[in-house]
């Protein structure tokens, strides 16, 4: 497990560009990485590898029917591998970027397994300079569940990152050490599969905030 420290804060330049360089390469060769976000520490694989996605669950210790939600580039992004009307794409253009999960309706292109079989998944782009770099430099979508084992908090600390699967068995094969991140929820959840969007999780948008939003 590699541990690459940077500085998320600072100013954009080459060391950075670097650093989202190799994790590319980790995910192109099917290999998992730890990143910060603008709410938790994520765990990123490519969401549309089988493979990679079975190793993810497998790291988390998580149950297989607990769906994983996934980090897009854009919205052009988010059509091709989800089913968005007008009406929706109107409230994507509203909440993003930021942090805020948007659950749709999937295309066959999603694996089952990333979805424990539901019809639904769960997208996000992240309000964050190194999230959207990444993104960029990337063809695939990539998983975005926190970097924790199942049923324990997420996490914000990079050093409790560390301790968590320095341990474990399978781990990460790269954690990317932003220090520590600024206190928060993880995001909010916005159901927009029925005719009107409904709240499944508070995060850092409240529901009172996010109803103004879509007013």
């Amino acid at each position: 497990m590699e541990v690459i420290r940077f500085n998320l804060s600072g100013q954009w330049n080459d060391i950075e560009q670097n650093i989202i360089e190799i994790a590319v390469g980790v995910i192109k060769r099917g290999g998992s990485f730890v990143y910060p976000t603008d709410t938790v520490y994520g765990l990123g694989v490519d969401a549309l590898r089988i493979d990679s996605i079975e190793r993810l669950f497998k790291i988390k210790k998580r149950p297989a029917t607990k769906p994983v939600p996934i980090m897009i580039r854009d919205i052009e992004m988010a059509k091709q591998i989800a089913f968005v009307n007008k009406k929706q794409e109107a409230v994507l253009k509203k909440v993003w970027p930021g942090p805020v999960t948007v659950v749709l309706e999937k295309r066959r292109i999603i694996p089952e397994v990333l979805t424990a079989k539901q019809r639904t998944i769960g997208l996000r782009i992240p309000d964050c300079q190194f999230t959207q770099a990444l993104m960029e430099n990337l063809v695939e979508p990539i998983t975005v569940t926190s970097a924790n084992l199942s049923g324990q908090p997420p996490l914000i600390s990079s050093r409790e990152v560390i301790k968590n699967f320095e341990k474990a068995y399978p781990r990460p094969d790269l954690i990317l050490d932003a220090g520590d991140l600024p206190a928060s929820p993880p995001s909010t959840v916005l159901d927009l599969t029925s005719s009107q969007p409904k709240i499944l999780r508070v995060g850092p948008v409240s529901g009172k905030d996010l109803m103004k939003i879509l007013s």
